[in-house]
């Protein structure tokens, strides 16, 4: 063999050798990699202390702030509005003017009462005829004072009758008389002390009495701001724990940073369909300082509370483990070098649906596992979520 091939013998070799190194080598990482992956990751828990807190039980309804009295005022005669005296926004007292109308006869109507007039003018005028001749036979001793008096009274009852008839054309005309220009049906007041909160009428529009069958023309609203109750709605699951009585908070979209007390007054006995869902309505009597300024109609939210306990041993409901009828959490004995916990029976009581009530198995200054510190986002993702 020449010395040629004898080099060429030995590069093989060796190429050959450093192959299956290199083989050899890959196979190794391969399988310590997988068993690396195959050992358990140390889980990393927080550590959340047992502390007093107040728990409150409770559901929220949604619905809005309205007056309890709202009065639609109405004309109590048909007509054209000639004034519009007050505007919405305006307090008015009881019996103030709100707007004017005149009367716009009907045909027949006036008709009537010309001739009714007509026909007491004729009757009076023979009355006082027959009453003159009456007391000149009287004065002469022909007729007996009973005749006399008989007379007199015929011709005062038609000058009544005449008064009568002129008064009636007046209001058929003008919708007051002299007599009751006081008590005008033509000036529209309201029936209560409040504020104004529409007027939906313009001079010259056409208003009608309520009658049998129509509700007549709203004039004017009227409420009492200084009485409001929220309505709202409550669904059938949570309605069965409402009581009459119950304290409640109301948040009011439009006042920012203020909650304001209000005691349910009223639950309704009967549920309404509203998206596939039954809900029951409520309402509840709102106590609201003069100072604050409250419109009707805020939307507003309501907390019922259900029940209450204060500066009781709380934690996070996610600290609890449920195994049947029995709720464990677990104690931290040891937190260096590796995080070490202890199963712990407890009694719970009232939760929030965040926090809940300790009764027995902890004391304060307690440290118990929570989540996994890996499931908290970190400080670069919440960033990235606000962005």
């Amino acid at each position: 063999m020449s010395e040629g091939h004898k080099k060429k013998s030995v590069v093989k070799k060796v190429f050959k050798t450093i192959g299956l190194v290199l083989l050899a080598a890959i196979f190794i990482g391969f399988f310590f990699f997988l068993w690396q992956k195959s050992q358990p990751k140390e889980v990393i828990y927080e550590i959340v202390e047992v502390k007093d807190g107040d728990i409150e039980s409770s559901t929220v309804a949604t619905g809005k702030v309205s007056p309890r009295d709202e009065v639609l005022i109405k004309p109590q005669i048909s007509g054209i509005v000639t004034e519009v005296l007050k505007e919405a926004g305006d307090f008015v007292k009881a019996g103030e003017v709100i707007a004017k109308i005149q009367v716009v006869p009907e045909s027949s109507s006036l008709s009537a009462a010309e001739s009714q007039l007509n026909v007491s003018k004729i009757n009076l005028n023979l009355s006082k005829t027959e009453y003159e001749r009456q007391k000149q036979l009287y004065a002469k001793g022909v007729i007996a004072k009973e005749e006399m008096d008989q007379s007199e009274a015929s011709y005062k009852k038609a000058q009544e009758d005449t008064e009568n008839a002129k008064n009636n054309l007046d209001i058929i005309k003008t919708g007051v008389s002299k007599v009751t220009a006081q008590y005008s049906n033509t000036q529209i007041r309201s029936t209560i002390d409040g504020m104004i909160l529409d007027v939906p009428i313009k001079v010259g529009n056409s208003v009608i009495q309520a009658n049998n069958f129509n509700e007549g023309t709203t004039i004017a609203t009227v409420a009492n701001m200084s009485d409001m109750i929220f309505i709202g709605k409550v669904d059938e699951t949570e309605v069965g724990r409402v009581r009459v009585g119950m304290p409640i908070k109301l948040s009011i979209g439009a006042i920012e940073g203020k909650k304001f007390d209000a005691l349910l007054e009223y639950v309704a006995p009967q549920g309404v369909e509203e998206n596939g869902a039954i809900l029951f309505e409520i309402k509840a009597a709102a106590q609201i300082t003069d100072s604050i300024d409250i419109r009707a109609g805020y939307s507003a939210n309501a907390q019922i509370i259900f029940s209450k306990a204060n500066q009781v041993l709380t934690i996070p409901e996610s600290c609890v483990s449920f195994s049947n009828d029995s709720a464990f959490v677990y104690t931290l004995k040891e937190e260096t070098p590796k995080q070490v916990f202890e199963k712990k029976h407890v009694k719970l009581g009232l939760s929030d649906g965040i926090n809940i009530e300790v009764k027995s198995g902890l004391v304060k200054g307690d440290k118990i596992r929570g989540n996994e510190a890996s499931d908290k986002p970190e400080a670069g993702s919440e960033e990235e979520n606000k962005k």
